[in-house]
């Protein structure tokens, strides 16, 4: 199944992780460290009646903004602006098409800045947009194309365990981390 067709089909348990997951994974553009988004984590444990998303996002946010000016900037610029923009459209009910659209928004973004962050080479919009629609990989960059294995893989395990694939969801993330983390450092290297 293409991602597009996981973010159509996933519920709000699943909508909410791969969120979280996508923006987890760019938390180095935000200057958050490794456990910034460990609350937001720990809320998806809990249905989304439980009432602490809303609370947890706020707080992670703030905390987030202000780790901003620790952010990375300069050719990580953009990249930076967009995983800020998935955090601040971070929806306060963890529930309805507001959360679905966040979702979907997050993996795009994900997506653009794993192909900024890799200088692009000839993928453009309509090819990412393509490779969400078909889940291919093929003729993406080694960086483009092992985030869209993760956002799948996420997707999958939330949809076939549940609660119980957060711990695997949380897992390729904190390796989507590292690699995003070695990517930014390389790239500041290779612009500095």
């Amino acid at each position: 199944m293409s991602l597009e067709e996981l973010i159509a089909q996933a519920d709000e348990r699943g909508l909410a992780v791969s969120g979280v997951a996508c923006l987890d994974r760019c938390v180095p553009l935000l200057g958050g460290d490794d456990e910034a988004l460990r609350p937001l984590w720990g809320a998806l444990a809990g249905s989304p009646a439980d009432g602490d998303w809303g609370e947890v996002l706020q707080q992670t946010s703030e905390k987030l903004d202000a780790a901003a000016g620790e952010a990375a900037d300069g050719c990580a610029g953009e990249a930076a602006e967009l995983a800020r923009g998935m955090l601040a459209a971070a929806p306060l009910d963890r529930s309805g098409t507001a959360l679905r659209e966040w979702a979907d928004r997050c993996s795009a973004d994900a997506l653009r800045i794993h192909l900024l962050l890799d200088g692009g080479g000839d993928t453009d919009d309509a090819d990412l947009a393509a490779a969400r629609r078909e889940g291919r990989t093929d003729g993406l960059s080694p960086l483009l194309a092992a985030e869209l294995r993760r956002q799948t893989a996420v997707l999958e395990l939330v949809a076939a365990r549940g609660a119980a694939g957060l711990r695997g969801a949380l897992e390729v993330s904190t390796e989507g981390r590292r690699v995003l983390r070695a990517a930014v450092s390389r790239r500041s290297r290779r612009d500095g």
